[in-house]
């Protein structure tokens, strides 16, 4: 595969200032790597920019879940949780390496708003809308059955529970592998680099994106026929740089989620906790490298950026999760570490936050612009699929019928189909390439022939995310290539020396520039988890 790394970044800024694209994305999340790859794929000449490091925004602070959503049946959101199960289906087969199957539990009490028989037709419903075709169809099981399969819940008051299938990803490092395909069919990517404003031609329609390379501090000119904009929570903010009529969109919503050792909160399968009083629902997810709780549901306003875990977030979240597993205990002290996401959702008339739908709204604009905002991480392949055609709608009817049809149902690279990931797990040998192969599939044995066998696993896949994911710091790669930050308790600091060595080696970084870039990462844990002040108190 072709290289995706810093040294791609300086030859694609390069290529943005000389070139003229057909289309040029703003926003390198999970929905602007999905148009990126559609569009290339295609034959569209693509560039795309992302203001700071690829997913780093809600792309990467999700729940982690593919799945349909149960609680939007309650909202009678069923074309949602039909697009949604269809797209898990085709997940399965286009990243097998980031999306796995998952069990959820969903424990009933007296005092549930939800009894078990309208919980049973929403399950049945449920396996209907996703054609059956799910890893295994839900399951019934009373309240001895339940506390037989998971011994922690609660069996105070517990009528029975339903057992049910969805999935868990890697969300993150989802949208660096869309990315990477997207590089492999000709899209110009670069990180750090803003959209500032627009430039117009005599008709009125765009002709130019005025932006900034933040690594070199420099303005830069990008010529695009047509300009995607998908920047998630930031749509506000960047509708009103790049056009001077904007109407905010979105009703933003803040989401936390806390991470615990897998030992601490020991699960057999995920489960879902329906808060009493009202219908948000709460995760207890179970990873390979941890246990995550998630999430709130809260209005947001502000800079996304700004966005911030409270000690009330925490209480909240605590009480939920101590209110299903009184056994368990669960202090602050206990939680590992934590992260906060903002939701782009779209202004509606809901009544609460809650309510508010997750169906994402296309908006075109004659003056060459695609606006798009809300919708579900898991159908975000379906939705770059609808962007890329509704912009070339504005396209002349010669190019439309010169491009190919949508490819993105094929799996990401030859690394990962159903095929070579079975293979590679199959046959890899030792733990540590169990370990790649799990996360990279038959592309294990080249990361081991690249950059050598050693068993220290995170320098590894220091040289992978340099060189494949045009990694730039050791923040970003902490926080957004490995789940170093999240999961282990010392957030992975003790490994610092060894991998930000990798980092000064392969950057070039002088012994200065790397010492900065320690010690922005440790002042970063630091302020991310300031909150666990105010319980040390």
């Amino acid at each position: 595969m072709k290289d995706f790394s810093y040294k791609t970044r300086a030859i694609n800024l390069q290529r943005l200032e000389s070139e003229n694209f057909d289309l040029l994305i703003l926003g390198g999340g999970i929905t602007g790597a999905g148009v990126a790859r559609d569009a290339a794929a295609r034959g569209l000449k693509v560039g795309l920019i992302e203001g700071s490091d690829y997913a780093f925004g809600t792309s990467s602070r999700s729940s982690k879940l593919i799945h349909g959503g149960i609680r939007y049946l309650e909202n009678k959101e069923f074309h949602l949780v039909f697009e949604a199960l269809n797209e898990r289906t085709k997940l399965f087969h286009i990243a097998p390496h980031l999306v796995h199957p998952l069990r959820f539990m969903i424990p009933l009490f007296s005092d549930s708003r939800v009894g078990m028989f309208k919980m049973g037709l929403g399950m049945w419903l449920y396996d209907a809308l996703s054609l059956f075709q799910t890893p295994e169809v839900h399951e019934r099981l009373n309240s001895n059955e339940t506390l037989d399969r998971m011994p922690i819940v609660k069996g105070d008051t517990l009528q029975g529970s339903f057992i049910y299938s969805d999935a868990y990803m890697d969300d993150d490092r989802l949208v660096h592998e869309t990315l990477r395909s997207a590089n492999e069919h000709g899209a110009v990517c670069v990180n750090y680099v803003t959209a500032d404003k627009s430039e117009f031609g005599e008709d009125g329609k765009i002709k130019s994106i005025i932006a900034t390379d933040l690594v070199r501090n420099k303005k830069i000119k990008i010529s695009a026929k047509h300009v995607i904009c998908s920047v998630g929570p930031w749509t506000d903010i960047v509708g009103h740089k790049v056009v001077n009529d904007w109407k905010d969109i979105l009703r933003p919503t803040k989401g936390i989620h806390l991470t615990l050792a897998k030992d601490r909160l020991p699960l057999t399968s995920a489960v879902v906790m329906a808060a009493q009083e009202s219908s948000r629902i709460v995760f207890a997810i179970p990873r390979h490298e941890m246990v995550i709780i998630g999430t709130t549901d809260t209005d947001f306003k502000g800079n996304p950026t700004d966005a911030a875990v409270t000690p009330e977030d925490v209480e909240y979240l605590l009480n939920i999760t101590n209110q299903y597993f009184p056994g368990a205990k669960l202090q602050a002290s206990d939680i590992v570490s934590s992260y906060v996401g903002v939701r782009p959702l779209v202004k509606d008339e809901a009544s609460s936050e809650g309510k508010t739908s997750r169906e994402h709204t296309i908006m075109s604009d004659e003056r060459g612009f695609t606006f798009v905002a809300g919708g579900k991480y898991t159908t975000y392949r379906l939705m770059a699929e609808q962007i890329v055609d509704r912009a070339l709608k504005s396209f002349p009817f010669e190019v439309r019928a010169s491009l190919k049809r949508c490819q993105t149902n094929e799996s990401l690279n030859e690394y990962t189909t159903p095929d070579a990931y079975h293979e590679a797990m199959q046959t890899a040998q030792g733990t540590l390439q169990k370990q790649l192969a799990e996360r990279y599939g038959k592309e294990n044995l080249v990361i081991l022939e690249k950059y050598g066998y050693t068993d220290k696993i995170w320098c590894l896949e220091a040289y992978q995310a340099i060189h494949t994911t045009m990694c730039m710091n050791l923040i970003d790669f902490y926080t957004r290539r490995v789940p170093l930050f999240l999961a282990d308790k010392e957030h992975g600091l003790q490994f610092l020396d060894d991998v930000a060595e990798v980092f000064r080696s392969e950057l070039g970084l002088s012994d200065a520039a790397i010492s900065q870039q320690k010690q922005d990462l440790k002042h970063y844990v630091s302020t991310v988890l300031k909150w666990k002040s105010f319980f040390a108190k």
